[in-house]
């Protein structure tokens, strides 16, 4: 049997949801059942699956303590992070391509989420002994080889806060790139397939597609051959590789860029990773911006 009181960070969740979070060994099954049973009550009550969870609320659990076995704890030996903007409920961190946002398919260990969650451990704002369910999470992330803005959540509270932004489009999002052809200025739509490796951007809606918007804005050409543009993207919807894939199928992809772009002027150039940076973000109406990103001395080197 456990006995739990709900703090902050575990309040306003379904209690299944919670549940789920605070014990991964339990089998879903094994949940409901208990639930159908009055296995579970709160504040000495019968409880719900979708019941939600307020504050100081009493939890007992009658099934077998060897399915109620926390997570084990995670040794986070990384800790460096380039920090935009901090304060208690949110963090802005500066990504730097090459690093993952999360484990991978190719299990990368170092990603950009335990660094947070270690930052966090070692400032002492972050117990993972001490919380229940909830783990310091990122509110959007980046490719691989993207750098730029990444938002963290350190509370609860303010991670269903930023998705609620985030779904709503409230939080505005702007990238630097450089792409292969100088592309026209102004809002584009399409309609966007995600596939298991690239996406598919289409002109008109097709089955199972999603509408996309983007706006492109050029703020210096190079004259070089084939000409360049370094280009400011703002995103209006948020879809896997949009802007990458969106340039390309407008005939302008990005330089660098392995999966959208022609290598043949990759090579030319001798660059090995899209340039694509994820310079500046509006939060209520306060801007955060990166200083200009890792590719400025790439950029003086090649053109």
């Amino acid at each position: 049997m456990k006995d739990l009181i709900i703090g902050e960070n575990d309040a306003g969740q379904r209690l299944d949801k919670f549940l789920t979070k605070a014990f991964p060994s339990l089998p879903p099954g094994m949940l409901y059942k208990a639930v159908r049973k009055k296995d579970i009550k709160i504040n000495g009550k019968r409880a719900f699956g979708d019941t939600l969870l307020q504050l100081h609320d009493n939890i007992k659990i009658y099934i077998k303590d060897e399915f109620l076995v926390k997570k084990s704890a995670v040794n986070y030996r990384r800790f460096d992070i380039d920090i935009i903007y901090e304060d208690d409920n949110i963090i802005l961190i500066n990504k730097p391509s090459g690093l993952v946002v999360h484990e991978d398919d190719a299990g990368s260990t170092d990603t950009l989420i335990g660094r947070l969650i270690g930052f966090l451990i070692k400032k002492g704002e972050y117990d993972p002994e001490n919380e229940q369910s909830f783990v310091p999470a990122l509110c959007n992330r980046l490719d691989r080889n993207t750098s730029g803005i990444v938002i963290a959540a350190k509370t609860a509270s303010a991670l269903r806060s930023m998705n609620e932004k985030i779904k709503k489009r409230e939080i505005s999002k702007f990238y630097l790139c450089v792409t292969v052809g100088i592309p026209p200025e102004g809002e584009f739509t399409a309609y966007h397939i995600k596939g298991d490796a690239l996406v598919k951007i289409f002109d008109r809606e097709v089955p199972g597609s999603k509408k996309i918007v983007t706006r492109f804005k050029v703020i210096k050409t190079y004259d070089t051959e084939p000409k360049t543009a370094l280009i400011e993207a703002e995103l209006i919807t948020g879809r896997t590789h949009q802007i990458r894939a969106h340039l390309a199928h407008l005939g302008f992809p990005l330089l660098g860029d392995g999966k959208y772009g022609k290598n043949s002027v990759n090579k030319h150039f001798h660059v090995k990773t899209q340039l694509l940076h994820a310079y500046k973000i509006i939060i209520d109406d306060t801007t955060y911006q990166t200083e200009m990103p890792w590719f400025e001395d790439l950029l003086t080197k090649v053109f």
